[in-house]
């Protein structure tokens, strides 16, 4: 057995997040907490073998799991998802650095909306943000009427504030709208449109990233911009501690809809294990998980690890 190459990362996650904390949105958002049970971690990973194809067929006899190098101590659920309902939120940065960007940001969320959500069991949301996050379109399957809440954003249309607050907007969309009653049956994620540049948040990337993973939401970013600064290694950090991945929207029309294509095929065939680690403990530290699969498995996208809870 040998381990496959790891192309990104997906979401050990502790069960039962029970956020303390009012769902409403201001321009002085107050600070989240958590209250988690740290029994059991689930664990999503999607696998495809040398031709890019899912594999779909592998047992728990087969794989070898580690949780800061020691096996789990009891396999809970292990289950395959296979073509699984996809719940999307599509967030779009409209700060004015993105002046420029923002007509093709809203030409490749408006593809997805119209060429691959399934109306007949799909959802999606659409979010823009600058220093405050305004939702424009809550939870729907219809496709015309996420394509008008995407048209309809400009720049400056979240709040006349300068500023942008990526941090905040992606806390607040993995914490209001990606409940626990989805975790098993469907793949989440966010579509992100941004520079990566934050300069407004209230909280932090860990914050963020920590929302995101409980409630197994990865985070997949069309980047704009130059690439300089501390944009990209935001979005590198962001995308790949949730198991998504950076797209560049400057790509052609048929390279944007492979990209499309490819996040539709990682998140609608996954696996989803549920164990019991061997230690873990609420001191808020980093575990680092490791998949090792048969030799048929060319490629796992698995996430790297997880933070356990601190109270």
């Amino acid at each position: 057995m040998r381990p496959p190459e790891i192309l990104c990362v997906l979401l050990p996650l502790a069960l039962s997040p029970q956020p303390a904390l009012a769902q409403t949105a201001d321009q002085n958002p107050p600070a989240y907490s958590l209250s988690v049970s740290v029994d059991e971690v689930i664990l999503t990973f999607h696998a495809a073998d040398a031709h890019g194809l899912p594999v779909n067929d592998l047992k728990p006899a087969e794989l070898t799991l580690l949780d800061n190098d020691q096996p789990p101590r009891k396999i809970l659920d292990f289950q395959l998802l296979h073509d699984a309902p996809l719940r999307a939120g599509i967030v779009i940065d409209t700060s004015e650095s993105m002046q420029t960007n923002l007509p093709r940001d809203r030409s490749i969320a408006i593809a997805y909306a119209r060429q691959l959500l399934r109306q007949s069991t799909d959802q999606a949301f659409v979010t823009e943000f600058g220093r405050i996050a305004k939702s424009l379109q809550s939870w729907t399957s219809d496709a015309a009427a996420l394509t008008s809440a995407v048209r309809s954003i400009s720049v400056g249309g979240a709040g006349p504030s300068p500023g942008t607050a990526i941090y905040d907007a992606l806390l607040r969309a993995c914490f209001n709208q990606f409940d626990e009653a989805h975790h098993a049956t469907t793949g989440n994620f966010v579509l992100l449109f941004s520079d990566g540049e934050d300069n407004a948040s209230f909280s932090s990337l860990k914050e963020a990233v920590s929302m995101c993973q409980r409630s197994n939401t990865a985070i997949y970013a069309f980047r704009s911009g130059s690439g300089f600064g501390s944009g990209p290694s935001t979005l590198a950090s962001l995308t790949s501690e949730t198991g998504g991945r950076v797209f560049r929207d400057a790509d052609t029309d048929a390279d944007i809809f492979a990209d499309l294509r490819a996040i539709e095929a990682n998140l609608r065939n996954q696996y989803r294990l549920v164990y019991r680690p061997a230690s873990l403990q609420r001191d808020g530290s980093f575990h680092r998980i490791t998949l090792e699969a048969p030799n048929r498995v060319a490629t796992t996208t698995i996430r790297s690890g997880y933070y356990a809870p601190t109270h």
